[in-house]
Order: C-alpha cells, then structure tokens, then sequence
C-alpha cells in the first residue's frame, strides 16, 4: 500500500523550511492523491470539484495585459489543480468578460464550469443580460445561471427553465450572501427546487448550519458558499498566529485552508469560492480540497481554537 503524506510530513522529511518550502513544487503540498474531493450534484449525477473560484472585484479589471497576466495564471493554476467552477456575475462589471478573454486565451476553455447569475427586473431584460452573460464569457450554453440576490426571482425562474429546456444552460440557481436573506432561500427551495442555491457561510457565520444547509440537502439542491473569508475578516483575526499542531490530522497547511476545510466538511456544501487575483493564493485554496477533512469533533475543536486566538 502506497503510504501518503501531508505538506508537513514531506517538509520534515527534506529538512526544508522557510523560503525553501515556498519553493517547492506544488504538488508536493498536497497528500498524494490523484485528483480533488468531488461532490455528486444531486439533480444530475454530475460531479463537482469541493474547490472554486470566485471573481468579484479580483476579476474587475481593464485589458491592460500586465495587469490580467496574474489572473491569467490564477486560471491556469486552478485547473491544473482540479478546480473547475467559476463564479461571475454581471454586477461585478468587467469580470466576466475577462473571464471570457482570459479562458479562451488558455488551453483549459472547456474545462472549466461557468456559472453567472442574471440582475435585473423584468422578463426581457433579464433575457438580454443572460445573452449578453453568454457573450461576454464566450459560452454557448452557461453551465449554471443564477439568479442574483433574489433579484425578480418569481420572473427569472420562468426564463430559466425554459432555457434549460432549450439546452442554453444546464443548471438553474439562485443566491444571496446575507444572513437575513436564508430564511427565503430555504422557502425557495422548498417550492422551487433549484439545481443549486449560493449564499454566506463560514467558521464564524454559522447561521446556515440552523436549517439552510439541512434544507438544501434534504430538497436535493447542491450548495454554493460564497464569503468564506467574510471579506478578509478572518485573515486579520489570525494575523501573526501559528495554526494549531493538530491541524495537520486533517492536511491543513495554512489559515486559508482551515477556514475552508470547515466549510467543505459539511456534507451538504458542494463548492466553495474564495476569490483571489493571486496565483499563490489559488494554489493554496486549491489544496484545501486534497487530504483529510475534520469530523464533527474536530469541526468543534476548530471553532473553540479560533475563538481563543
């Protein structure tokens, strides 16, 4: 039997700390093993990556080419790690069409899943947007549109399933990322049975742990968690500390991904989609869907150990 080992075992192993980690190849973070946890989407079957990438604000930027080269390298890091989905939005301005330029300038187009979302009233207008969505991100058929926010919800959905019958788009969804909005998501979900649901969650913001998450996987609908890092919050609280010595029970190698192991070990989370523009930052996100996650005694000892830090 092939034994397997975590970042700190390998380190150890090669006496190599500091800068020489950092200069190590990627993969030899990760436990060996052949590809990214997966989690079934349950309406289809289809199974999904635990790890992607969202684009608000890193994405937003202008053709300047020294500028996207990063965001470039993001994409292509993510993918040769076993991330698939990308998350847009036409709120967040520029964003998907440089994620349109930037994954047809790479070999990995149609490895990628795409999910936007529409955010607009009306029938018509919502149409215009999701084609121009289309456009924008260079896809015939989008994976997974969602609808933003709760945004005219009751009008899209009409629209949505008919395109899905149509074949312009396989997965119909829909978000918000406040607290005060699970209470109608769960709703929603009851009634309308999206494909997937996105909203908030993380090891400080556990409002989804009362019933949104039991909902979503009791209806059947996969789950989306945006605001993992609560905007960057999390980072500031563990500024300057050292991870705990048993995190490395579950491979985790950095703040980064304890935060988002927490949030992966909740068997009805599907994805995760921290944001970078960083092609480090990926590439540690990445390898948070490698290597053993907490059970529920360690997802309790995580909380009690961030709240004393």
């Amino acid at each position: 039997m092939k034994q397997q080992y975590s970042r700190r075992e390998i380190l150890k192993l090669l006496g190599v700390t500091g800068i020489g980690a950092a200069l190590l190849p990627l993969n030899a973070f990760h436990p060996v093993q052949s590809s990214m946890m997966q989690r079934i989407i349950p309406s289809s079957g289809e199974k999904l990556p635990v790890v992607g990438l969202g684009t608000w604000q890193q994405f937003d930027v202008g053709t300047d080419a020294t500028v996207r080269a990063p965001l470039k390298q993001v994409l292509q890091e993510m993918v040769r790690l076993g991330g698939k989905l990308i998350d847009s939005s036409p709120m967040y301005a520029r964003s998907e069409e440089v994620i349109g330029d930037l994954t047809t300038e790479t070999a990995h187009a149609n490895d990628f899943f795409y999910a936007t979302k529409v955010w607009t009233r009306g029938r018509q207008e919502g149409i215009d947007q999701m084609n121009a969505s289309l456009k924008k991100m260079r896809r015939k058929t989008m994976d997974l549109m969602q609808i933003h926010n709760l945004v005219d919800w009751q009008t899209h959905f009409i629209t949505l399933r008919k395109w899905k019958e149509e074949g312009k788009i396989r997965y119909i969804g829909i978000t918000h990322y406040t607290d005060s909005a699970h209470e109608d998501l769960e709703k929603i979900l009851v009634k309308e049975k999206p494909d997937f649901v996105q909203f908030n969650y993380s090891i400080r913001e556990r409002n989804a742990e009362k019933r949104l998450l039991a909902a979503a996987k009791d209806t059947g609908v996969a789950v989306i968690i945006n605001e993992p890092f609560e905007k960057g919050e999390l980072f500031g609280l563990v500024k300057g500390k050292s991870l705990p010595s048993w995190a490395a029970e579950y491979d985790i190698n950095s703040w980064g991904q304890y935060f988002l192991k927490y949030i992966i070990s909740h068997p009805a989370v599907n994805c995760v989609i921290p944001g970078t523009s960083n092609p480090k930052h990926v590439a540690d996100n990445m390898g948070a869907g490698y290597g053993k996650l907490p059970d529920e005694a360690g997802r309790k000892k995580m909380i009690t150990h961030l709240q004393q830090v």
